[in-house]
């Protein structure tokens, strides 16, 4: 893997206004949409820099503006969920355990998307040490049951995420936006590891009633919506054996995004 060095984001985050997890709490996106965008880190700074010119505030958790995350994503033995991904099923699940890094604070996720294409997220925490296997955890069994299709037997691990969080919320509180940088997987069944570089995958998420400026910032700095997965983009560069034609051109739109070539290990 390329010894990729990252911009240092910490400076720039000075100029947003701090926001508490308590106040984002606050936030009720009930008509939400969600957009993905995809860009570079040099790129970034310049959206950051807007987004403190437009009064946009940084959540700060354990006194830090950026948070390491840590994420599995399971699957079943033919990868089901990839796969009903790759086939354009409307009605699909993933399954994931999440640290979040900073607090130690471990969640059993189960994110589900519908026919009209709204993604809604069920979880409860768990122990740290169920992060890679809450088989014999009968409350995460039962709520991933009752939350979702699969049950905890037919599930193991296939995919370490790891990256850094910001969270920017705009004046009025009618969006958040997180902002995905430093991205490393690695494929437990296959070995391989890779990282994205120098790319950032920006969600908006907003209140479909509500103006963006948000929107309009990454307009100007001409970065455009993409549907991307991180799963999805992980499995495709892991796993030379999964059928993953559909995300092999999203690969090469990171590749010209970031103006360089991903490899794996």
């Amino acid at each position: 893997m390329p010894d990729n060095k990252h911009i240092a984001f910490e400076g720039p985050l000075e100029a947003l206004a701090p926001i508490t997890l308590a106040e984002m709490d606050g936030i009720k996106l009930m008509n939400r949409i969600d957009s993905k965008y995809l860009t570079d880190e040099a790129t970034l700074l310049e959206i950051l820099a807007d987004a403190a010119s437009a009064g946009y505030r940084v959540l700060v958790t354990e006194g830090m503006r950026i948070s390491p995350y840590a994420s599995v994503y399971y699957d079943t033995p033919g990868l089901r969920m990839f796969y009903d991904h790759h086939n354009r099923r409307l009605v699909r699940q993933k399954v994931r355990t999440r640290v979040y890094v900073n607090s130690g604070d471990t969640f059993l996720e189960i994110k589900r998307k519908n026919n009209h294409g709204r993604t809604k997220k069920k979880r409860m925490g768990i122990p740290s040490g169920e992060l890679m296997d809450f088989g014999a955890d009968n409350a995460a069994c039962e709520y991933l049951a009752s939350h979702s299709w699969f049950s905890a037997p037919e599930l193991s691990p296939v995919l370490d995420t790891r990256f850094r969080r910001i969270t920017l919320v705009n004046p009025s509180m009618t969006e958040r936006i997180t902002i995905d940088t430093d991205l490393n997987f690695t494929n437990f069944r296959t070995g391989h590891s890779t990282s994205l570089q120098n790319a950032v995958i920006i969600e908006l998420k907003q209140d479909g009633r509500a103006f963006s400026q948000m929107r309009n910032i990454l307009l100007n700095r001409r970065v455009k919506p993409v549907r991307v997965s991180k799963y999805c983009i992980a499995l495709t560069l892991t796993d030379p054996s999964a059928r993953s034609g559909r995300f092999k051109p999203k690969v090469r739109t990171i590749e010209k995004t970031i103006g360089n070539k991903l490899t794996v290990l």
